[in-house]
């Protein structure tokens, strides 16, 4: 089985809130609640977050103050923005924002397996480019000697 993942709903509808957790539960991932971008924030600062589920639009702000929030404090987690238009040009902007992907609200199990698949698997390439650098690294030292 693969290490704890920590994953983060920042959502201030309790309806989106509610059915996204009760999702996440059905992928045995237990998601830390929030419901504004400073709380949320408190946790990136005090965790880590691999995943954060986020609504468009919170109540001190949206999904884009979220993630300036992610990057201030160094944290590596994706955010996914969850919007009930969810098209072509919203995508697009919270692309450029840093998001790592859109999906619908409500949403839907699949949607939510996929992200967290994609996530789990984005983790492992990094790991896997982490390990190879430094095996570099490594070869360089060695052979410079």
């Amino acid at each position: 089985m693969s290490a704890p993942w920590q994953v983060v709903i920042a959502s201030s509808d309790p309806d989106q809130l509610r059915k996204l957790r009760e999702i996440l539960k059905q992928q045995e991932v237990d998601p830390v609640c929030t419901s504004t971008v400073m709380e949320c924030r408190n946790v990136l600062v005090n965790e880590t977050v691999d995943l954060v589920f986020c609504d468009r639009k919170l109540a001190d702000g949206n999904y884009s103050d979220l993630i300036a929030a992610g990057r201030s404090v160094n944290s590596q987690a994706r955010f996914v923005v969850t919007s009930p238009q969810a098209d072509w040009e919203e995508f697009l902007e919270a692309m450029r924002f840093g998001a790592f992907d859109v999906i619908t609200a409500p949403c839907r199990p699949k949607d939510v397996e996929w992200m967290i698949i994609q996530a789990r698997r984005d983790d492992r390439k990094m790991a896997n480019q982490r390990l190879t650098s430094s095996r570099g690294s490594l070869v360089r030292s060695a052979g410079g000697n």
